[in-house]
């Protein structure tokens, strides 16, 4: 790798840092944000389900866009709205208006993220080179989930405003190094044909109705009817989606590519241990925050162990997976995540750092050994025409997983709590910390299949003849 690869590697992990740290900014910040504004709990998480159905929902879109439109030119342009939507954000009086923000800022994330994933994979070769490459772009992803607490501690306790402030310098500084350096590397092996309109329609459709499903579930006792009508809506758009897929001569998703059990169990893999995180981490915020009444700073300053991962993933991780596989080293991170969850199940009310710091480092460790391999195995035998789609298959998934996180460890704390609409309690947090173990078992169980089933056959290697048929 030259100087320039190196170059072009470090703006592509800049803008995938953006992301990270733009979301564990927000999650310091909740506390804050509800006391400005006044929001109830389950406003608050849907401060960040805005953003989740924003980038769930579009996000298959985004991967084939990237691909049928060019990659350089999706990656830049939705930067620019992802940059001017998150200016917005700061701006918010109104809770809808916080909402409204970190919708379309979600949106341009489902855009721009697979974007700069194919464009990682396109300028480098499978093999070493681009397994480093994407060691590299997994740690500073991770890392900007881990780094972005400590930033938005240290903003949130200025103001909560600069949480959005902040990613917009860096962004537009982003910007300018892409423009200068980033070239679309693979203009000629774009897929033959047109867009697929309806295809598009349907599972965005389809998509959002599912996400926004998912969100109503922290409210499980209100309006049970609607959220299985919801649910029942974008099943039945899944279902006109896969009609209009089956017919169309340039698919928006080329059915194929699902038929591998290495890419559905990647995905699925994603989802659960994404999932897992980010139920584990709200669960936590309002557990130091509001239950012991720790700062932004200090919370942050807890979580920021979980950062080692900045550091392993992309030294260690790669020899690992060169000598181990993907699929072992995944698993030995997700069986970390039920070993730091299980370990911070029976939290009480006086614990000092020092009880919490096993279950800490070892969600580094986690993080280290899992999210990599996550990245490296969604584009693993997939033709480089699809590489796009690929990422935005991987791209949805952590998104869902995401949000059905969140939403499920919320219910769940709601429902244990001693009356509706009270705080959450220390029994109220236990239970919705059941949820996060609950979900990384599943994951190992998922992955496990792939270690028994030995190493994954190639998911897409059709030509291009064949894809644009398909």
């Amino acid at each position: 790798m030259d100087g320039r690869a190196w170059s072009v590697l470090l703006v592509l992990c800049g803008a995938i840092f953006l992301e990270g740290i733009d979301v564990a900014m927000l999650n310091v910040a909740l506390p804050a944000i509800r006391a400005d504004l006044g929001l109830s709990t389950g406003t608050l998480s849907g401060v960040v389900s805005a953003y989740v159905l924003g980038y769930g929902g579009f996000m298959l879109l985004g991967g084939r866009a990237a691909d049928l439109l060019g990659r350089r030119r999706m990656f830049l342009l939705w930067l620019v709205v992802f940059l001017v939507f998150s200016g917005l954000g700061g701006f918010a009086t109104e809770g809808w208006m916080l909402l409204v923000a970190r919708f379309v800022t979600g949106v341009a994330a489902a855009f721009m993220a697979p974007a700069g994933l194919a464009l990682v994979t396109g300028a480098f070769p499978e093999g070493p080179q681009r397994t480093r490459a994407l060691g590299v772009y997994a740690g500073t992803a991770a890392g900007g989930f881990s780094l972005g607490l400590v930033a938005g501690g240290l903003l949130a306790s200025v103001g909560w405003r600069w949480v959005f402030f902040a990613p917009v310098i860096l962004a537009a500084v982003i910007l300018v190094a892409a423009v200068v350096l980033i070239r679309d590397t693979t203009e000629d092996a774009r897929p033959e044909g047109g867009f697929d309109i309806a295809g598009a329609l349907s599972v965005t459709g389809a998509m959002l109705l599912l996400a926004y499903g998912v969100v109503r579930l922290e409210h499980a006792g209100e309006g049970v009817g609607t959220t299985a009508g919801v649910f029942a809506a974008g099943l039945a758009l899944v279902a006109v989606f896969v009609a209009i897929e089956r017919r169309s001569a340039n698919p928006l998703v080329r059915l194929g590519i699902l038929r591998s059990a290495a890419l559905v169990r990647t995905n699925l893999g994603a989802l659960l241990f994404l999932g897992s995180f980010a139920g584990f981490q709200f669960m936590v915020t309002l557990y130091l925050q509001e239950l012991r009444g720790w700062s932004a700073l200090q919370t942050a300053l807890a979580m920021l162990v979980v950062g080692v991962d900045t550091i392993l993933a992309p030294t260690l991780t790669p020899r690992l997976v060169d000598r181990f596989g993907n699929v072992r080293v995944l698993l030995g991170g997700i069986l970390s995540a039920v070993a730091a969850y299980a370990l911070f199940l029976p939290v009480a009310a006086d614990w000092t750092y020092a009880a919490m710091l096993p279950a800490m480092l070892l969600l580094g460790l986690a993080f280290s050994l899992a999210y990599g391999p996550l990245t490296m195995a969604a584009t693993e035998g997939v033709d480089e025409r699809e590489h796009g789609l690929a990422g935005g298959l991987l791209y949805t998934s952590i998104q869902l997983g995401t949000a059905l996180g969140i939403s499920a460890a919320t219910a769940v704390s709601v429902a244990a709590a001693d009356a509706p609409g009270a705080g959450l309690g220390l029994e109220a947090i236990r239970a919705g910390l059941v949820v996060p173990v609950a979900f990384a078992v599943v994951a190992a169980i998922v992955t496990a299949f792939g270690v028994r089933r030995g190493p994954a056959v190639p998911a897409v290697t059709a030509p291009a003849s064949v894809t644009s048929a398909a």
